[in-house]
């Protein structure tokens, strides 16, 4: 995906691929489905990046190039579904508004690592497919190299937080004000009788059913 797109763009290509999957996209059916305002400027923005067209009956197409961003914009947000309902244990009604705000907190680069901790979901919690990724095809399944809860690594082990399988937000909130968060690099300092990380120059104790709710992306190349 492009290091930025803006979320109006984010929006407006989540609800022409949702369309597309239901038969066809037009202006209409964009702005029933997409979380923002859809206005001839936006529809021409993303025609300008080359993300969709429009033919003269109004119907509105995913260019390849949106296709490929839309795909995988719905795959972060599909597999964060999963997420939340498999691993934070909310109902599906919880799912799509606490996928929309846990979609934002995973780090951009571990969505494989994710899906492959999953087994390789085909459907979110609503029944629509999932798009694939390099690890479906690959069959990867190597999810312990990958990710894993920081209780599973060694005292001197480096690791980046992937994400936090806390049951509710409050506690994603609290470790993330002390600074652990997607994306962060951590090292285990000490493991009995408490948890110790280091998060940038920071060392914080935690407990062990908090460390067990911390995963991180291993390094292949621990030091």
């Amino acid at each position: 995906m492009h290091n930025w797109l803006s979320q109006d763009i984010v929006e407006v290509l989540e609800s022409v691929w949702t369309n597309e999957e239901r038969g066809s996209a037009d202006v209409e059916t964009i702005a029933d489905h997409a979380k923002t305002e859809v206005t001839e400027e936006l529809l021409a923005d993303c025609e300008r990046e080359g993300y969709l067209t429009r033919n003269s009956s109004g119907e509105i197409r995913l260019t390849p190039l949106g296709r490929q961003t839309a795909g995988e914009i719905i795959r972060r947000h599909r597999l964060a579904e999963r997420l939340v309902v498999d691993v934070l244990g909310m109902t599906l009604e919880e799912s799509e508004a606490d996928a929309c705000e846990f979609e934002h907190l995973l780090a951009r680069g571990v969505t494989d690592a994710i899906c492959t901790l999953l087994g390789h979901p085909r459907f979110c919690p609503h029944n629509h497919p999932i798009p694939e990724g390099d690890c479906c095809r690959q069959a990867e399944d190597h999810v312990n190299s990958l990710v894993a809860s920081i209780d599973r690594l060694e005292v001197g082990e480096q690791a980046q937080v992937a994400y936090v399988s806390a049951a509710n937000f409050p506690r994603i909130r609290k470790l993330s004000s002390f600074g652990i968060t997607p994306g962060v690099p951590i090292k285990i300092k000490q493991k009995f009788p408490s948890f110790v990380i280091q998060c940038d120059e920071t060392q914080i104790a935690l407990e062990n059913d908090i460390a067990r709710d911390i995963y991180v992306w291993r390094k292949s190349d621990n030091q």
